[in-house]
């Protein structure tokens, strides 16, 4: 009696270990039992028609293994950056967060430059005044307004700045020819102190059409899987 007591006790323990680690792959993969079983039967039979199947489910059980292998190796993170398809720690740069080596670059000069009469002649007060020749407004953020030639450059593009950031094409200047860049800072200081001139590879993540509203970068800098690097941004400028 005691001997059958035990193996009931060890079935049942057995059973809810199954139930159990059932239950903990459904939440990790999000496969439902169900479609679990509707697998195994569909492939059951398609197995007995063609051996080459089960060697790709085979295969295929393999690189889930092995998913959820590094999956478990890997660190916690934060935000996932939907324009790449990557998972980033909120404290990775953005020149660590991508693979920039796939986009196509361009060596130019870059300056800095600001909305005052040190660079466009205009004061405070002008109607013109921090207002670019796609007509927005400058601006130093995640995604800055930058000038230049725009037979190289048109407006709208979006170029990746090593040690600035994202660039987006929207002004020009009489004084920018060929792969020459003004990146727009607020104050002197900070043209002076944080950039003054450079020569530098630059990223081009999409050309322009020739257009940009205030609509268009307010919407990129307001991306919400881009606002780990945008919060990153205002840290380093509220300190500085």
């Amino acid at each position: 009696m005691n001997s059958i007591k035990t193996i009931a006790r060890r079935l049942i323990m057995t059973v809810l270990f199954f139930g159990a680690l059932f239950t903990t792959f459904e939440a990790i993969s999000g496969v439902q039992a169900k479609d679990l079983t509707n697998w195994f039967y569909q492939n059951k039979s398609t197995s007995e028609t063609d051996n080459s199947s089960v060697t790709k489910d085979k295969d295929s059980f393999k690189v889930l293994g092995l998913t959820f292998k590094y999956l478990n190796q890997q660190p916690l993170v934060k935000t996932e950056i939907s324009s790449s398809g990557e998972t980033v720690n909120e404290n990775i740069s953005l020149e660590e967060a991508f693979d920039w080596t796939k986009y196509q670059k361009k060596s130019v000069t870059a300056t800095g430059y600001t909305a005052g009469v040190e660079s466009t002649g205009k004061h405070p007060g002008h109607p013109e005044y921090g207002i670019t020749y796609s007509g927005v407004k400058v601006k130093r953020d995640l995604f800055s307004t930058v000038a230049a030639d725009l037979s190289v450059f048109p407006l709208g593009t979006i170029l990746f700045i090593p040690d600035y950031g994202y660039g987006v094409v929207a002004d020009k200047g009489g004084a920018i020819k060929g792969n020459e860049l003004d990146l727009y800072y607020e104050t002197v200081n900070d043209v002076y102190n944080k950039w003054g001139k450079r020569k530098l590879d630059v990223y081009i993540i999409k050309m322009g059409d020739g257009k940009l509203t205030e609509e268009q970068i307010n919407v990129l800098n307001e991306d919400k899987s881009m606002q780990v690097f945008r919060q990153q941004y205002i840290k380093s400028k509220t300190k500085s």
